[in-house]
């Protein structure tokens, strides 16, 4: 009795303390209970454990830059000439198509938007091979994106079957005879129209040799899946054109994504904010609007840093053991743990610049090329792991940042809310408007993107992912020799042409295929 009396009555300062330590506690080890669920939001963690700058010297110098502190005049001069054009374009009179076709071509394409975008140029190619019908691309549900949205959604149909009519013939839908050929029978079980094992980076003789005969058999052949099935070489120049000829004239959005495209690019150029003074008129009293605002350049940084590519690159963030923790899960149930960059430290992954740039790094990029403050930016990007705490730095350093949310209000996004391709194409079309490009990793968008702006030539900047890695890695190094090796190390890096070698990709290198000197 005595000694319940004893813990009964315990000094109400331990008690506090107890308490005290529990409530400073809490939020480290709640992220850990948190990271114990595979289901868990890698999220849900960083409300708690919000990752600080891993830069902060080189943060602190780029933050009291001065808004103009004598940068080259030709940070924003649009790229010169180079001394080549377009020239995919087929003859002025091109010849008939054959009269009968063997069949009609089905193809069924995974991915993104953009790598989407590239199956269907490899599709309308393959067509032309084998001279098929081509039945309008289906587009499949993306596992991690979860858009449903049709080839029909995304780009303006008749537009492409308009301007390739003189090369193949393609359909919306297939006739009554072949409706029965859908994605769900093929799903059902194994159907002697269906062509699985197309092999990646095929030759035109695979197609002629494998599909052909089932064209004629069966007058339908259906390929899945068909992403990156044609190769990029040895293949006749009509067909490399062909190519190009869909991804650079036959696809374009449609009409509501060019609309808000255009909106967003008009409130970019020219922001409500900044409108020019009016000018009143001394003697009459009155006032003049209609003063000419001059256009404001800016520029577009794709932030390719959503938790695929976060886990998938096994690089540190720092975001502590909970964001390993959770990254680790989630690598283990989406790939099985079978990431090659898994085997590596971060330092090694970093030194050879295999981890994508952060939000803090591709601002910190920008600043030691020369952006300052005052520079207009549009984030191009899916949802970035971490959220607003990630992007934090980002916009801090540039203040004048501006993405979808903020420049559209709810109703003019309703038709791309929720959908992944629509977002990606909204931002594609910024992008393909914008006084410079900036991709802070490699990816479908960034190839894209690329190819696209190097066939208009226009500036991009690709950044130098080994050198940041070891400049990123170097904790001594100033702001002076930061902004010297970036300014050095990017001199070649704006959107200077590249000629393809064998195996690259025609839609990020277009030249000479797609191309000609003049």
């Amino acid at each position: 009795m005595e000694k319940m009396m004893r813990f009964q009555y315990k000094p109400v300062r331990r008690q506090e303390a107890i308490v005290g330590l529990f409530v400073l506690l809490f939020p480290v080890l709640l992220p850990c209970f948190f990271a114990s669920f595979s289901h868990a939001s890698p999220s849900t963690f960083l409300e708690w454990n919000v990752p600080k700058p891993r830069h902060l010297r080189l943060l602190t110098s780029a933050l009291q830059r001065e808004s103009s502190n004598g940068e080259p005049t030709d940070l924003w001069a649009p790229l010169a000439d180079q001394g080549w054009r377009p020239c995919f374009g087929g003859s002025v009179n091109p010849p008939p198509l054959p009269q009968k076709s063997e069949g009609y071509l089905q193809v069924f394409l995974d991915g993104g938007l953009n790598q989407q975008r590239m199956g269907i140029c490899d599709a309308v190619a393959v067509a032309k091979i084998l001279n098929a019908t081509l039945v309008i691309p289906y587009l499949e549900v993306n596992p991690v994106w979860q858009d449903s949205s049709s080839f029909m959604d995304i780009f303006d149909v008749d537009h492409f079957i308009n301007v390739m009519k003189d090369d193949i013939s393609i359909v919306k839908e297939l006739p009554d005879d072949f409706s029965w050929s859908t994605r769900e029978y093929y799903a059902t079980a194994i159907r002697p129209t269906r062509i699985k094992r197309a092999p990646v980076h095929a030759s035109a003789n695979w197609y002629l040799e494998n599909v052909l005969p089932v064209l004629q058999s069966n007058g339908i052949a259906a390929i899945s899946p068909f992403s990156h099935r044609l190769s990029f070489d040895n293949l006749p120049s009509e067909i490399q054109k062909l190519r190009c000829q869909v991804n650079f004239k036959a696809l374009v959005f449609v009409p509501h994504i060019r609309a808000l495209g255009d909106a967003l690019v008009h409130r970019l150029r020219y922001p409500p904010t900044e409108s020019p003074p009016l000018i009143t008129n001394d003697l009459t009293g009155t006032t003049d609007r209609n003063v000419k605002q001059m256009p404001q350049k800016f520029v577009v940084v794709h932030l390719r840093f959503d938790k695929d590519m976060a886990a998938h690159s096994a690089c540190d963030f720092g975001g502590g053991k909970a964001e390993k923790l959770a990254l680790a899960k989630y690598r283990q149930r989406i790939w099985g743990g079978r990431v090659l960059n898994s085997q590596f430290t971060d330092e090694e992954l970093r030194s050879q610049g295999r981890c994508p740039l952060t939000p803090e790094e591709i601002g910190l990029l920008l600043a030691a090329l020369g952006f300052d403050n005052s520079t207009r930016l549009y984030l191009a990007s899916h949802k970035v792991y971490g959220g607003e705490a990630r992007i934090s730095t980002l916009r801090e350093l540039f203040p004048k940042m501006e993405n979808k949310k903020s420049l559209a209000s709810s109703e003019e996004r309703v038709l791309i809310k929720g959908k992944a391709s629509l977002l990606a194409a909204v931002d594609y079309y910024v992008g393909m408007h914008s006084d410079i490009f900036v991709s802070a990793s490699p990816g479908n968008m960034h190839n894209a993107l690329v190819g696209h702006r190097t066939f208009e030539n226009m500036k991009t900047i690709r950044p130098n992912m080994p050198l940041l890695g070891q400049l990123f890695l170097n904790k001594n190094i100033t702001w002076s020799e930061f902004r010297q090796a970036v300014v050095e190390g990017h001199i070649n890096r704006q959107g200077q042409l590249r000629l393809r070698k064998p195996k690259q990709s025609i839609y990020t290198y277009p030249a000479p295929d797609c191309m000609c000197q003049v």
